[in-house]
């Protein structure tokens, strides 16, 4: 395991206030302080605040591909799978009900700003897309894959955005198993449900 860097440090602290305040509000000063450096040593790192965005945004990425990975080899069906990602929002249902997903936020506030680096940020949604699409075609829903794939997507961004409207974590909970009975439905007739 490699030491974390005074740069992974920064990305990580960034990453979470971003998540919690939003990028707009997150000043030099409070990642600086977050990670304990003075802001010489911080812009030693990151010149721009784009640049933490942009390593921000890697970061998420990469933690993105390892989760996915990560269900791809604990579930033994696609369905399994599938469900892993469904369960993600009771993973995070406190930070949820609090703060929204943390890509659906990103992603919503870097359009409001019309941000140059809002398609790499998209593209984590894309992540999620092709690898939903492609659990879908493996349980044998074939041309529909992808559209089930964007309806998965969008029905748990919707959960987690009114979630966070409600402060109600009891939403997650029954939105979690109303997605999970909709997935039982999508399977093939002669799978056990």
């Amino acid at each position: 395991m490699t030491q974390e860097t005074t740069k992974d440090r920064i990305a990580e602290a960034a990453d979470q206030l971003f998540y919690e305040r939003g990028f707009e509000a997150t000043s030099f000063a409070d990642i600086a302080a977050s990670v304990g450096i003075s802001r010489g040593n911080f812009y030693y790192h990151f010149k721009t605040k784009d640049d933490i965005l942009e390593a921000v945004i890697a970061r998420r990425m990469a933690s993105t591909r390892a989760m996915l990975n990560e269900w791809q080899a604990e579930g033994s069906s696609p369905e399994q799978r599938i469900a892993c990602f469904i369960r993600i929002l009771i993973a995070n249902q406190a930070k949820i009900t609090l703060y929204g997903c943390p890509v659906g936020t990103l992603v919503a506030e870097l359009g409001k700003l019309d941000h140059a680096v809002r398609d790499k940020a998209n593209a984590i949604f894309t992540l999620f897309r092709d690898w939903l699409c492609h659990q879908f075609e493996e349980l044998g829903c074939g041309e529909g894959a992808d559209a089930l794939a964007i309806h998965l997507l969008a029905r748990s961004q919707g959960a987690a955005t009114l979630a966070q409207a409600f402060g109600d974590v009891e939403f997650i909970n029954r939105e979690v198993a109303l997605m999970l009975d909709w997935l039982r439905d999508q399977l093939p007739g002669d799978q056990p449900a």
